[in-house]
């Protein structure tokens, strides 16, 4: 299933998305009160009714897609896992990580799959994009094993980690620089884990204005998916509807001196999951 939130005559609801329509699911899951979060904590029980539901229905361009998810309780992100990419930092004479490198992006950052991110007007000059896989997670777990990992997955999704690189920089744990209001659209909906044979056979592109500047398979990870739960159950306990994002490949602004400007339009797209477009506006 295509699990999605979706606004349409003002009210927002949950849906699942078939063909070019979103289907209204709420009165299938009526104890969710429209949290995507909540209903993935029960999906395995509701998804039979889920499935069943056939009714009412909108065209997707009459919607406003929403972020799939709007109340993660954790965002996390890994850092230069994909060699290309570490390979371009260390050009730029930023040390590689010997393990996994993992950051904060605050949970306030999120943000729609279609609407506008805001380059701040605190720091305007090195905005950045990164193209990636988000895995949203389904089960409360802690301690998985690499072999078990799949099955906490719910499902994922397209993400584009902007960042605005002379705040990263600022602090050792890049918190500040991932998290500015606006830099975390997710969406365009959460693609189950049962309807993607292999999440690490998809291929991932990034346009700006058109152009691709991002292109790789998700494959190339240096941590696959399981390998980053894995790591990360050893710390701290997942959470239904915890986001994580996966990492970037290499093509990334800094590397070419190139920021995001007013009206730079960037869509990232990744195969079975679907495609997420945001232009870039100044803070008003």
């Amino acid at each position: 299933m295509k699990l999605a939130r979706f606004t349409v005559d003002g009210r927002t609801r949950l849906g699942k998305v078939v063909g070019d329509q979103v289907i209204d699911i709420s009165a299938a899951v009526p104890d969710v009160g429209g949290s995507m979060r909540l209903l993935l904590d029960q999906l395995d029980a509701v998804r039979g009714a889920i499935e069943a539901v056939d009714a009412p229905s909108f065209a997707l361009a009459q919607v406003t897609l929403e972020a799939p998810i709007a109340d993660p309780q954790k965002y996390l992100a890994i850092g230069m896992n994909y060699q290309d990419h570490a390979d371009e930092a260390a050009a730029a004479g930023k040390p590689v990580p010997t393990s996994q490198l993992w950051f904060n992006k605050q949970v306030s950052c999120i943000n729609g799959p279609f609407s506008d991110i805001e380059v701040p007007s605190s720091a305007p000059d090195m905005v950045d994009y990164e193209a990636e896989m988000g895995v949203v997670i389904g089960k409360r777990c802690r301690h998985v094993s690499r072999e078990d990992a799949r099955s906490v997955i719910a499902g994922y999704c397209v993400v584009n980690d902007v960042t605005a690189r002379d705040w990263q920089f600022r602090s050792p744990t890049f918190t500040l620089g991932k998290s500015f209001d606006t830099h975390g659209p997710i969406g365009p909906w959460i693609t189950t884990d049962d309807e993607i044979a292999d999440p690490h056979a998809l291929t991932m592109t990034l346009e700006l204005n058109g152009e691709v500047r991002q292109q790789s398979s998700t494959g190339k990870m240096i941590y696959d998916i399981y390998e980053q739960i894995a790591y990360l159950t050893e710390v701290m306990t997942l959470e239904p509807g915890d986001l994580i994002a996966t990492g970037t490949p290499a093509g990334v602004g800094i590397a070419g001196n190139r920021f995001m400007k007013e009206g730079d339009v960037v869509r990232v797209s990744i195969d079975g999951l679907g495609a997420i477009e945001n232009r870039f506006v100044n803070e008003a």
